[in-house]
């Protein structure tokens, strides 16, 4: 066996994929989960559903230390893949207090346990690319500035400062990946490239009208989740910890996104797509693309899927799903449908 290692988030977009490729690498995999989240295993574990059985699934909340402690106590992984928390930029600026509780605190008490309860396991932290924020110069690296623009770029620049204070402070083995977006399609549908897929499906399939956006303009750096997930492990085989920034050197615009899925389908996103005004952040964060050369000198990583296919496979991915759905009526993309 190659290891053990312990998944915070493991629900997630990233989680998945991550449990994935650990488990081919023959890993005992535990991932974390809230109490609300292993009380609807239905609804929640959609991602992980064919891994269960080869998975060990904990419950623990992010906001008690009792409960990451005795966690990390009972499982004592020697990787941990600290992917948890609030990651959704837009509702940052509706509840920015859960926000920060769940980001900062739910990493500080998570690096205090493994401190106690495990000091020798090795740590990736999940940054973020928004926190470069309002970036003057491009394209960002590790030494670029950080100039967060939203509660939840706040939290992770926090969290990042966190990480680095653990490593310097008490010698533990962290990786921070400063991951700029990454995609697929299991992105949650609150994320704008899925909105856009699944949108694209819906209104081929005649069960949606249009597709209202907010800021058409803005530009990120766009690559697929599988492949980023494998950078995540690749920091953690390192014989010292660093930070790598994790992006495929592209960026390119939400309209450039819309037209070419829509295109995909034989549609125009002209004749589908409606700006509206309520969609616009308050602090919107225009342009971003990472330069990873660290990462692929250190640790032999580039992205290999372009964001053109990603977005044709987002669609596929969705049509499918939507067909699907149509004849049965149950499934999450039926409950997401009206909503737009």
């Amino acid at each position: 066996m190659k290891g053990k290692a312990l998944i915070t988030g493991i629900t997630g977009q990233d989680g998945s994929y991550l449990a994935e490729l650990l488990l081919s690498k023959d890993y005992e995999v535990h991932g974390m989960v809230r109490h609300v989240a292993a009380e609807n295993p239905d609804h929640r574990f959609w991602r992980i559903r064919h891994l269960l059985p080869d998975l060990y699934i904990h419950s623990a909340s992010l906001e008690s230390y009792a409960s990451l402690a005795k966690l990390v106590h009972e499982v004592q992984p020697e990787e941990c893949y600290h992917l948890a928390g609030q990651s959704y930029v837009s509702y940052s600026f509706e509840d920015e207090f859960s926000t920060m509780r769940t980001n900062v605190q739910g990493t500080h008490e998570l690096l205090a346990a493994l401190k106690a309860m495990a000091p020798s396991c090795k740590v990736y932290f999940a940054g973020s690319s928004e926190m470069f924020g309002k970036v003057e110069s491009s394209p960002q690296n590790e030494s670029t500035p950080f100039h967060p623009r939203s509660t939840y770029a706040v939290s992770k620049v926090t969290g990042f400062h966190l990480c680095q204070y653990y490593r310097e402070a008490y010698d533990m083995f962290v990786c921070i990946g400063i991951l700029f977006n990454h995609e697929s399609p299991r992105r949650g549908f609150e994320f704008v490239t899925r909105r856009i897929s699944s949108q694209v499906a819906k209104i081929k399939l005649g069960l949606a009208q249009e597709l209202r956006l907010g800021n058409l303009e803005a530009k990120r750096d766009w690559g697929h989740a599988r492949e980023y997930v494998v950078a995540m492990w690749m920091m953690l085989q390192r014989p010292q910890p660093n930070d790598y920034v994790i992006a495929t050197g592209e960026s390119h615009s939400v309209r450039e996104f819309c037209e070419v899925a829509f295109a995909h389908v034989g549609l125009d996103y002209q004749e589908w797509v409606r700006v509206d005004p309520g969609l616009f952040r308050p602090a919107d964060v225009q342009f971003l693309i990472g330069d990873s050369s660290k990462a692929r000198r250190d640790l032999g990583w580039q992205s290999q899927i372009s964001w053109k296919d990603l977005a044709a496979e987002m669609v596929n991915s969705d049509l499918e799903e939507a067909q699907r759905a149509s004849q049965s009526g149950t499934s999450e993309f039926v409950r997401t449908a009206l909503a737009g």
